[in-house]
């Protein structure tokens, strides 16, 4: 696990460093000397993080820096359209190569009845040209590489559509690509929303100190008391093997890991966003209650809004969002359903899914009435697959896609005819909410399940396992988990109104009893660990 992460003292003892050497540097004239000092600090929590896998992110930031100026300064549309797809197609690449070659080769294999492995071609060329010893046959990882590779994307994307002006230079842009508080796990940066703050004086707040204060106290509160506790003495366990544990153990981890997975992810933008805001940079806010969501698409509005909205921004509307369908929706819709087939690797369904395009293509081409619906729906069941697929290569997390892609046609049919939609009374608000929690919760077994045989077994225990008669027993037994469990879900659907008048206590409080407050909640989230600490669920992707 890397040693700068926010649940570690490590890291904090290395920001108070940061926090040291900024004081020198936060109001000097110069910005590029502030971007600088964190932009070097940045690569140090990188490559504490992930090793030598620094160079891919200089590399990226060097590739989206100059092709940002080139496509500023070029006065030719060609070569603007020319050097924009270089900037997706080298990111895509990387994160291609990263991310994807076991699928690519695996299905290779399937498809040629051959026996091909992974060879790590930049360890290879590192040991030839250093003398290192890296593994050869083994290509992990980089952490963050899907967040900070959206972001380069983003950069460019937007200096192409002129929303943005390219950086003064390369310090910057690197300061952008890499400022560790969001760096490995999000929320992804908008070049729109933060370069202009490179070049802005710094400027905190009494009242946004101790607003970063208590977002940090949150963020260790969501991660380690409830997040890691219920993991490590529940949900973690049932999810390892399901059989050995009844119908409802399953079912409560299942809802466990539906909490667990939001306090985890939620909890590090939150001290993301506090680490971020006490160096005078705001961080997008990535989280608005999700569970509160009435319907599967206020879900999605509230739920890692910053890739939402990039998929939304960069992928749903140019494709056509829900205007028109385009050449594109249908070829990558034909190319993520080959990619099913190959996962299942059961090449018989290679005729249904060609009877599926003919009848979309039919049906488009003959019922001009319905093409439209055809189209936008498309686009939204693409958006939410390749969303799945951007978590990782697996039938699990394409089916996850999939599922909310359904749930969200689903909902824009059903809102039309549904004759409770209108009604917002407390007892409407509650089943709404509690229909789109389950849904959601449902979903959660393919994201966490690390194959479709675990699937199968938990859905099996649910259904087949489901003995009322042990359920105070079972209750008994894990009280502890199930009180926090408890603890995280009344917290969350505490009122807006309510958690706002906490905040602002806080930040109302002098600075001598907040000191007191950090204490005590540091003491007690670090009481609760019992064991090693958890690594943030999305530092894999």
């Amino acid at each position: 696990m890397p040693t700068l992460i926010f649940t570690r003292f490590f890291f904090w003892a290395f920001f108070a460093l940061v926090l040291l050497g900024y004081s020198l540097v936060y109001r000097n004239k110069n910005r590029t000397v502030r971007a600088g000092y964190l932009f070097i600090l940045s690569m140090f929590f990188y490559y504490k993080s992930s090793g030598f896998f620094f160079f891919i992110l200089l590399f990226s930031t060097a590739v989206d820096y100059y092709i940002g100026n080139g496509i500023y300064k070029s006065k030719s549309e060609l070569t603007r359209k020319i050097l924009i797809a270089t900037s997706v197609v080298v990111n895509l690449t990387v994160l291609a190569y990263f991310k994807y070659s076991y699928f690519f080769i695996d299905s290779i294999n399937v498809l040629f009845g051959l026996d091909l492995n992974v060879l790590n071609h930049l360890a290879l060329w590192a040991n030839e040209s250093t003398g290192t010893h890296f593994n050869v046959n083994q290509i992990l990882l980089p952490v963050g590489i899907s967040f900070y590779t959206f972001q380069t994307i983003s950069y460019s994307v937007d200096v192409y559509r002129r929303e943005t002006e390219p950086v003064k230079n390369i310090i910057d842009f690197g300061f952008y690509v890499s400022f560790f508080p969001q760096l490995v796990a999000g929320p992804i940066v908008r070049a729109s929303g933060f370069i202009k703050q490179i070049y802005e004086d710094y400027s905190v707040s009494k009242a946004e100190f101790g607003w970063a204060i208590f977002m940090i106290l949150k963020g260790l509160i969501k991660k380690i008391f409830i997040g890691d506790y219920i993991a490590v003495n529940f949900v973690d366990r049932v999810f390892s093997n399901p059989v050995t544990y009844s119908g409802f153990e399953n079912l409560m981890a299942l809802f466990g890991y539906s909490l667990q997975v939001y306090v985890d992810f939620s909890g590090y933008t939150d001290i993301a966003i506090g680490v971020a805001l006490l160096m005078g940079f705001r961080l997008p806010q990535n989280f608005n209650a999700p569970y509160k969501a009435k319907n599967v698409g206020d879900f999605w509005k509230r739920w890692h809004m910053s890739l939402s909205s990039w998929l939304k921004d960069y992928l749903y509307i140019p494709i056509g969002g829900n205007r028109s369908g385009s050449a594109f929706s249908y070829v990558s819709l034909g190319v993520i359903l080959a990619i099913i087939l190959l996962l299942i690797g059961k090449l018989i369904l290679v005729p249904i899914a060609i009877a599926i395009i003919i009848l979309i293509v039919l049906l488009v081409r003959f019922f001009p009435a319905v093409k439209k619906n055809i189209d936008t729906n498309i686009n939204l069941m693409l958006t939410m697959l390749l969303g799945g697929l951007w978590h990782g290569a697996s039938l699990n997390f394409i089916i996850w896609g999939g599922l909310n892609g359904v749930g969200l046609v689903v909902y824009k049919f059903w809102r039309k005819i549904s004759p409770w939609e209108k009604h917002n009374n407390w007892a409407a608000n509650i089943w709404k909410i509690a229909i789109t929690f389950s849904f959601i919760t449902f979903t959660r077994v393919f994201f966490r399940g690390e194959s479709i045989d675990i699937v199968k077994k938990m859905m099996h225990q649910i259904s087949s396992a489901f003995n009322f008669s042990i359920i105070p027993e079972v209750l008994f037994a894990y009280k502890w988990v199930f009180l926090v469990m408890l603890f995280g879900f009344v917290i969350h659907w505490l009122s807006e109104n309510l958690k706002q008048k906490i905040a602002g206590w806080f930040i109302a409080t002098p600075i001598w009893l907040k000191a007191v407050i950090a204490t005590v909640v540091v003491i007690v989230v670090y009481q609760s660990v019992s064991s090693d600490m958890q690594a943030f669920i999305y530092f894999q992707f």
